[in-house]
């Protein structure tokens, strides 16, 4: 059984630089129980760490779940909850496990995971010009494998009702949580 299985989250918020101030609005109206994966890989270490801190103290205070895009190692030195990544490492601190999916052969590599984040589902910013998958094109990926199954990639509330009925209850989104 993974690691806190009661406190996976059912909405993540994928943080990066093109969010800027707008971070701070969309972790103020994410819900409690909901889940920030920490990304911001183009800033240099020491903005990083210190910037993490300011997203972990709001995650603590408003009941957020925080995993970190790192090493096993350093999100549990960094205390997250979670740690995302395609590493199947384990570390001495149970953390929730998060990785990517972009088709078929890496899904199955994640099976580690506890939570499978499978992007792109719908055209999205943050990959101009890709091939999304769709709802059928997912739904035929999956199969009848739906444990730990986040849909990501254009997503935002609306798309996410549409996706409950393939049975995926899980979705995470960067601009698409951003109400303004």
């Amino acid at each position: 059984m993974p690691p806190r299985q009661a406190r996976l989250p059912n909405l993540l918020l994928m943080t990066d630089e093109r969010m800027g101030d707008a971070l701070w609005i969309a972790l103020q109206q994410l819900p409690r129980g909901a889940g920030i994966v920490f990304r911001h890989y183009g800033l240099p270490s020491g903005e990083r760490r210190a910037l993490y801190e300011r997203v972990r103290a709001i995650a603590r205070r408003r009941r957020l779940v925080l995993i970190l895009a790192a090493s096993p190692a350093q999100a549990a030195a960094w205390k997250a909850d979670g740690v995302h990544g395609r590493s199947p490492r384990r570390v001495a601190r149970p953390l929730i496990r998060s990785a990517p999916a972009h088709d078929g052969m890496e899904l199955r590599a994640a099976c580690h995971a506890d939570l499978r984040l499978v992007s792109p589902v719908f055209p999205t910013r943050s990959h101009p010009g890709g091939r999304a998958l769709g709802a059928v094109r997912l739904g035929l990926m999956l199969g009848r494998d739906r444990d730990g199954i986040v849909a990501l990639g254009g997503m935002n509330h609306r798309r996410a009702q549409a996706l409950r009925n393939l049975g995926i209850t899980r979705w995470a989104a960067i601009d698409g949580l951003i109400r303004t």
